[in-house]
């Protein structure tokens, strides 16, 4: 079994930062790329930014210079920190890996962590 644990949410002003983390528990032999995404309420989710297992990190335009991605290999975790909050980007974070555990690969997902940001 496979476990994503997100956690770091919560109630933030405008302007504020957060530091979102998601731990993947379990018999895992590998993870490739780590991926945050998020749902503003009503809308569809939408990709936030991703990190491959090289390290290389792509964004969102609408959070470029405002978030960033890492990854502690040692720890199976990924993060999200994200400073000058806006009220845009209120919504559920959910992360995703790509994993590999006895020989098969497959994408696995967290429970989502919520994010409220105040005008």
């Amino acid at each position: 079994q496979v476990q994503l644990v997100e956690s770091g949410g919560g109630l933030v002003q405008a302007g504020g930062s957060l530091r979102l983390s998601c731990a993947a528990t379990g018999s895992i032999s590998s993870i490739g790329t780590m991926t945050w995404y998020r749902e503003p309420p009503g809308n569809q989710r939408e990709l936030v930014a991703s990190i491959s297992d090289g390290g290389t990190a792509t964004y969102d335009d609408s959070v470029k210079g405002r978030f960033t991605i890492s990854r502690d290999d040692d720890k199976n975790t990924v993060f999200l920190q994200m400073d000058s909050l806006k009220p845009g980007d209120t919504g559920s974070y959910y992360c995703k890996m790509i994993i590999t555990r006895a020989g098969i690969r497959g994408a696995y997902w967290g429970q989502g962590t919520q994010v409220a940001v105040s005008s």
